[in-house]
């Protein structure tokens, strides 16, 4: 296959990984192509290391090369599962870092937080606390709104590449998102009014 063809653009995600899972090197290429942007991006947001992020994106990639013949395209996204991958993976890589490995069954941020940082200012301390106080906010939304708000916030996604990570129009993805905001800035004003 060229990587110059106009057939290239226009393969699925799901077909590409599919077809990936059968060892086509092609298709694997162009799906890394287009994912692996984000996936450093996610990385990057998880272990906050420029180059960690960067062993944690080729860490996933091998394994969705290795792991793409079990992809399930009735199961979800093809995006999805791959990201959920590099998710998994500089998860793990904060676990090995850290000298005491975080439960992350309960809660992903205290193994965010529990990161060494050089600079622990009052200001980054009060910014984890407003964090906290948004993400229970955000859990308590309908799930569809939850997710593409998380993606969009946590994740660094666009709303274009919420809409293709989840298979749904981007017009619906513009809705759950200004519903779900709308929501949450109730629920934040109504919480700064109850402690001022």
């Amino acid at each position: 296959m060229s990587g110059r063809g106009p057939a290239r653009p226009t393969v699925p995600d799901e077909d590409l990984l599919v077809r990936a899972g059968g060892r086509d090197k092609d298709a694997f290429e162009a799906f890394y192509d287009r994912f692996e942007r984000r996936a450093f991006s996610l990385a990057y947001r998880i272990v906050g290391d420029r180059s960690r992020a960067e062993d944690v994106v080729q860490e996933a990639f091998f394994s969705i090369w290795k792991n793409a013949g079990r992809y399930d395209p009735g199961r979800g996204s093809a995006g999805g599962w791959a990201l959920g991958i590099v998710r998994n993976r500089a998860i793990d890589h904060l676990r090995s870092r850290s000298s005491r490995a975080p439960d992350l069954d309960h809660d992903d941020d205290s193994a965010l937080e529990s990161r060494e940082s050089a600079l622990r200012t009052e200001e980054q301390a009060l910014r984890r606390e407003e964090g906290r106080h948004v993400r229970s906010r955000l859990a308590s939304l309908p799930e569809n709104q939850s997710k593409v708000i998380g993606l969009a916030f946590y994740g660094g996604f666009s709303q274009t590449e919420i809409s293709d990570l989840l298979g749904i129009p981007l017009g619906t993805v513009k809705g759950r998102m200004r519903l779900g905001m709308e929501k949450l800035r109730h629920e934040l004003s109504t919480l700064e009014r109850e402690t001022a």
